[in-house]
């Protein structure tokens, strides 16, 4: 029962003592001690020892500057505005449109954003939009996926110099990267913003690789077909 009592008395003061050391300087005066030594320790009444402890804790809380208190009870403040009903918070909205296309500021970003902007330019500018949406699908599946590089240049450039071994048409056909449609350009980098901002791919369901409908290799036997978009076709 001794112990117990210890314990017990031991759990309040601890209690006590956290809420006077978090009001600051108005507790500067206060001290609450306890024996350490059991030659010393005489039968406690608990109910007494309790009511002191609460007596000086609402006596202690009184002298708390109102304005002290509003600080330490506010809660946390968050940078994030308020989610409206229906709404995930801090996802790009988009629509597969070229409306929604147009109404998008003009995008920038780094060396990742300009990889995939031109890969999209120069192997998708002429699809729709929901078209150039799914190649982009493809190689940012391919960044996450662990039988791919991790980074989009890296995918991107997968094999660049190779012959026969470059995944991207564009950066192994021995023509110069010259971007000759600036207007098309600006609109794939909206694309590119988006996905990599985290909008999310909706169109290939998880597809690491397609080809246009019009040839038939070898390995699209072995890989499950997702979907079907401007005249190609979407694997995993």
């Amino acid at each position: 029962m001794r112990s117990y009592s210890k314990f017990f008395r031991t759990a309040v003061w601890l209690f006590a003592f956290a809420l006077v050391n978090a009001a600051g300087s108005a507790y500067a005066d206060m001290r609450l001690s306890t024996s350490t030594d059991p030659g010393t320790e005489q039968k406690p009444d608990l109910n007494n020892q309790l009511t002191s402890l609460l007596g000086q804790e609402h006596q202690a809380l009184r002298q708390i500057n109102i304005d002290r208190m509003r600080v330490i009870t506010a809660a946390p403040k968050t940078s994030l505005r308020p989610v409206k009903r229906g709404e995930t918070p801090d996802i790009p909205k988009i629509s597969y449109t070229r409306e929604w296309l147009n109404s998008q500021p003009v995008a920038s970003g780094g060396a990742e954003w300009e990889c995939l902007t031109q890969a999209l330019y120069f192997e998708a500018r002429g699809e729709s939009v929901s078209g150039q949406f799914a190649v982009a699908e493809v190689i940012l599946n391919r960044v996450d996926s662990s039988r791919f590089p991790n980074t989009v240049c890296a995918v991107v450039n997968q094999g660049t110099g190779k012959r026969n071994q470059c995944q991207f048409s564009y950066t192994c056909d021995g023509k110069a990267e010259v971007v000759n449609e600036p207007a098309a350009y600006t609109n794939v980098g909206k694309i590119a913003r988006a996905l990599l901002d985290g909008a999310p791919r909706n169109l290939t369901v998880g597809a690491t690789y397609y080809h246009n409908q019009s040839v038939r290799p070898r390995w699209a036997r072995v890989f499950t077909r997702t979907a079907s978009i401007d005249g190609h076709f979407f694997y995993r």
